[in-house]
Order: C-alpha cells, then sequence, then structure tokens
C-alpha cells in the first residue's frame, strides 16, 4: 500500500480556505416560514463535500429549520478515517433531525464514506435502483450487523439498513411527516390536498425549502478530485509544457498549463495517488520529448507511449481512471506527439529560404538568451538554437548560423565564436 501523495501546495490550501463551500440557492433572510433544508452531495465523498454537510448541518440548526435533508449519490470517499467520523457525529448529534435519501439519478449509490453518512442519518431512505453497503461507522452505537456488500434498494428496506424506498425526493419528504426522529416531537412536513377527488399528501404549501449548494471555485476543486478528472488535467498539463517548451510561444500554452496543473495538483493531493506511478506518467512524458527534439518518433516514443499507460492505469490507490478515458487520452496524446507537435515546431521555426543549408553563414539575433540553448531569429523567423558552453550569447546580441541539427540551428557569436578563437 503506497502513501498518499502530501497536501497540495499552500497557494491551493489557501484557495480552499477562501472558497466558501455551500451558498443558499435562495436569500438566507430570517423568515417566519417554517424551512426544510435540502442539500445535494454527488460524487466523491472529499473534503470540499465533507465541508458541506457539515456546513449544511450547521445552517439548518441557525435556521431552527424542521429538518435536514441529503440527497447523496456518492461511490465512495477520499477524507480520513478521522474526518469520516467527524462527519458522521456532526450528523448524529445535530439538534435539527437529518434525513439521507440516496437518489436522484438512474443508479444512485451510497458506498464507502458515503454509506457511513447515511448510517448516521437519523432517517434513510433510497430510490428504487440505489445501492447502499459497508458497516457501520465507529462508535456509532448500533448494534445492527455490519454491511460488508451491497445492498439493493428492497434489501436494504428488509434488512433495516434504510427506512424507505421512496423514488422521489418529494416522495422522501412527505414520508417523513409524522416521525419522531428529534426532541421536537413528530415532523410537520406534509399536507393532505384533494387532486381528481382523492386524498392525496404533498410538502405543506406554507413551508420554505431552501436549497444548497457548491459555490464555483469549491465545485471547480470538487471536479479536479476526482480519478478522471485529476488524470486529464495532469495530462493537459504536461502535454502543453511540452508544446511551449518546443514552440516557443507567447506563453499562452504555459498559462494553461499553469492552470491545469493547479487543478491536478489540488485532485493529485487529494486522491490516494500513487507516487511510483506519477513518476512513470512523467518518464513517459520525457520520452515524448525526446524524440520531439529529434524531430521523428524512435524508441523513446514508444517508452513514452508504455511508460504513460503503466502510469494512468495504477495513477491511484483504491481508485481508478475509468479505462475508456485513459485509452482515449492514450491515443490522442500519441497522436499530438507523434504527428501534430512536429508540424507544429516546423511551422512555428519555418523559414522564408530555400533548403536549410542555405541558413548556414546566416546572421541573426538572439530573443534570449542562448546559454547553451535558447532561441534565435534567422531571417525573420525564430528558431531554437544552441551554442558552445564556452561562448554563450545574451539576449538581443548577434549570431551566425554554422550547422544546423534536425531542427535546431548551432550557433555562434558574431565575434569570439569558434572560428574567430584560431585567429
Amino acid at each position: 500500500m503506497f502513501r498518499r501523495l502530501a497536501s497540495p501546495t499552500a497557494a491551493l490550501g489557501i484557495l480552499v480556505i477562501l472558497a466558501a463551500p455551500a451558498e443558499r440557492a435562495s436569500a438566507v433572510a430570517a423568515t417566519p416560514r417554517p424551512q426544510i433544508a435540502v442539500v445535494k452531495v454527488s460524487g466523491l465523498i472529499d473534503p470540499i463535500n465533507a465541508d458541506l454537510v457539515i456546513h449544511a448541518v450547521h445552517d439548518a440548526e441557525a435556521h431552527r429549520a424542521l429538518v435536514l435533508v441529503v440527497q447523496l449519490n456518492s461511490s465512495g470517499g477520499v477524507i480520513s478515517r478521522a474526518r469520516d467520523e467527524t462527519v458522521a457525529t456532526t450528523v448524529r448529534s445535530s439538534s435539527v433531525p437529518v434525513a439521507v435519501w440516496v437518489g436522484g439519478s438512474s443508479r444512485p449509490r451510497a458506498l464507502g464514506a458515503a454509506f457511513d453518512l447515511f448510517r448516521a442519518a437519523a432517517f434513510r431512505g433510497i430510490g428504487p435502483s440505489g445501492l447502499v453497503g459497508r458497516s457501520p461507522p465507529p462508535g456509532s452505537g448500533e448494534d445492527t450487523p455490519p454491511i460488508t456488500g451491497q445492498l439493493s434498494a428492497p434489501a436494504a428496506v428488509e434488512q433495516h439498513v434504510a427506512d424507505v424506498s421512496a423514488p422521489t425526493l418529494g416522495d422522501f419528504i412527505v414520508d417523513l411527516d409524522g416521525r419522531s426522529l428529534g426532541p421536537n416531537g413528530p415532523l410537520q412536513v406534509a399536507q393532505v390536498v384533494t387532486q381528481g377527488g382523492q386524498p392525496r399528501r404533498e410538502v405543506r404549501h406554507d413551508a420554505e425549502v431552501a436549497f444548497s449548494q457548491l459555490t464555483v471555485l469549491p465545485r471547480i476543486l470538487h471536479s479536479a478530485a476526482s480519478p478522471n478528472v485529476a488524470f486529464v488535467m495532469l495530462i493537459l498539463a504536461l502535454a502543453l509544457a511540452v508544446f511551449e517548451f518546443f514552440t516557443a510561444g507567447v506563453g499562452v500554452a504555459a498559462a494553461a498549463a499553469a492552470g491545469f496543473g493547479v487543478l491536478a495538483a489540488y485532485g493529485l493531493g487529494v486522491l490516494p495517488t500513487r507516487p511510483g506511478a506519477l513518476v512513470l506518467v512523467a518518464v513517459g512524458m520525457l520520452g515524448f520529448a525526446i524524440d520531439v527534439q529529434s524531430g521523428a518518433p524512435r524508441a523513446w516514443t514508444a517508452i513514452g507511449a508504455i511508460a504513460v499507460l503503466a502510469g494512468s492505469l495504477v495513477l491511484f490507490d483504491g481508485q481508478a481512471v475509468s479505462l475508456w478515458v485513459v485509452v482515449l487520452l492514450e491515443v490522442l496524446l500519441v497522436l499530438f506527439m507523434v504527428a501534430g507537435m512536429p508540424a507544429m515546431v516546423r511551422t512555428r521555426f519555418s523559414t522564408p529560404t530555400i533548403g536549410r543549408e542555405a541558413m548556414i553563414g546566416a546572421e541573426g539575433h538572439a530573443l534570449a538568451a542562448v546559454d547553451p540553448d535558447g532561441t534565435v531569429e534567422i531571417n525573420g523567423a525564430p528558431w531554437r538554437a544552441r551554442t558552445n558552453r564556452a561562448t554563450p550569447i545574451s539576449p538581443g546580441g548577434v549570431v551566425r548560423v554554422v550547422a544546423i541539427d534536425g531542427l535546431v540551428l548551432e550557433v555562434e557569436p558574431e565575434s569570439g565564436g569558434a572560428r574567430d578563437a584560431h585567429h
């Protein structure tokens, strides 16, 4: 078992601290109307979702809500066991009854850490196609047998793991009516109305249903902390960094690489990332870069493709990147490095002269320091260049082409170069 990577950088930590985890969909001004609080929790239970649940409980207590309903759909969690227990304890000890409904999608589920949240609720419901499973959280005091597999909705109700099976969120809220889930006696969240001559129950009309949701920044960070997104962000960041290095552009690719890199760093820091797999991906990208430098796909391209594929398949411990995502991105990456990159480099550093040999002896100037590698401008076109370590060239210095190696020009300063040194 590999240790998970160290926490993301301090800058990322500041982003998370500054990001308010949830906001009201409607104004939170005090109102005399009875309130039914609803919060939707989907995806892995990560630090963002854990904070969302805790803040929702505290907000419901502050507004003296009748009940807090958590709409849950999660296949597990990537938080520590201590944090998992903190969330469960907050739910169990809430002065406002907390009810959890597993539903809202075609195949809703509450597994792993999400199941711990489910079991901590005062009242539990599940959609007809839902799945739940895992033993109750430590310290819960429950005397029911541990659940180690996955239970369907009928099985969960039959084994008293779930209290009801409800097809919709509205049905689940109505099912709460009349149940004593806290110190305030039976809940009054529904009313009887007559429709088509038949009586039916629905959520009481005088109640305010207050929804909570993630704000933009936490939503982005939460998305980045999923295996598929973190993997895609990582590959995009590395590929764009290689592109920027070889094309010597104006910095757009570098800025995009930095943005993707920040999101990837957060996701990799939250997820149980295997350092060895991350090294494999980095080595694979280096292999691609070596053959881009040489101007033709060779052995290093094959090594790079294999290394990236191997690292992708074992990148996370206990979580997996979808196979179709791995295959699709691997194909696109190979096409980009084998066909796209060389073409873009040739276009970027093209020159109006006919025949590269005609450039030998041509003079230009250094766009950046060449020591020993850098960028120069010859005949109005930028080129990657290399010079002797003994004769570094400052930005703006006049250079002379002495040889051509693939897509790289070998240059020397106008004076003091190898030829001048012998005179």
